[in-house]
């Protein structure tokens, strides 16, 4: 009996341990931020197409490999995403653009920055119907720890949860401690380290609920996992000693065998 009810107390608290979300009910309804859109960093890599239904007019805004006409005609030099011209947003957050000049816009959002050049090309009177297609050239995260595929991930959309990203990584292992998420976030030339209880609703009012580029979410070991590699380095040691002192034995019986 006894026995029986220690089981069950212990399965009791295992499963507190992997289960998310564990204090919302069924048909809880949860409110989210609204309209979160990545805004732009210094460093941040983009590209910047101009388009027009005039593409002689719009080319001017583009290099050679990164003209692409909204008529369909599309430039020779110009073809795919992956010869596009990548722009690197300097460290005082702006970027410069053929004819206009220099743009700035770290805090912006893509859509932002990209009616920021539209307004600048029709104030410039240099097209009446520019059309600005802005986009990450490099937009990643990275996850690691206990997770069962760790590894550095592209991020497709603006709106890309914590969620969304360990399920990227094929979920947390039985090892990962839930209630030690940890997201880096590099902000203003610093280091910020949040920490997220996935077992708790509270992930849903983290600023690191939605993700970030270049974020990293590392996910620690639980205390059993933690056990484990203390006792097989133990093991491992006393294994070594004991293979060392069987070998020096072994050497010594051998040198005495052979000089009686």
């Amino acid at each position: 009996m006894a026995l029986g009810v220690m089981l069950l107390l212990g399965a009791c608290n295992a499963q507190r341990n992997v289960l998310y979300l564990q204090d919302i009910e069924s048909g809880a309804e949860i409110t989210l931020p609204e309209n979160y859109i990545i805004r732009l960093k210094p460093l941040d890599q983009i590209t910047v197409v101009v388009n027009s239904r005039n593409p002689e007019l719009a080319k001017s805004f583009n290099s050679s490999t990164s003209f692409n006409s909204l008529s369909g005609n599309i430039n020779t030099a110009a073809v795919s995403e992956s010869n596009l011209q990548v722009l690197t947003i300097d460290e005082r957050g702006c970027i410069t653009l053929p004819i206009i000049g220099e743009v700035e816009c770290a805090g912006m959002t893509r859509q932002e920055l990209a009616k920021e050049i539209e307004t600048r090309i029709i104030a410039g009177d240099y097209l009446s119907d520019p059309q600005v297609n802005v986009r990450f050239a490099e937009l990643t995260i990275s996850i690691l720890g206990e997770v069962n595929r760790p590894g550095r991930y592209d991020i497709k959309k603006d709106q890309f949860t914590i969620l969304e990203a360990l399920a990227l990584a094929g979920d947390l292992t039985i090892y990962g401690d839930r209630s030690q998420v940890a997201v880096i976030r590099e902000k203003e030339g610093k280091s910020i380290v949040t920490k997220l209880d996935l077992r708790s609703s509270d992930i849903f009012s983290s600023p690191c609920y939605y993700l970030e580029q270049n974020d990293v979410v590392m996910v620690s070991p639980n205390k059993y996992r933690a056990a484990t590699s203390e006792i097989n380095q133990n093991r491992s040691f006393w294994i070594s000693l004991a293979s060392t002192t069987i070998s020096l034995a072994t050497l010594v019986i051998t040198i005495i065998t052979t000089t009686k």
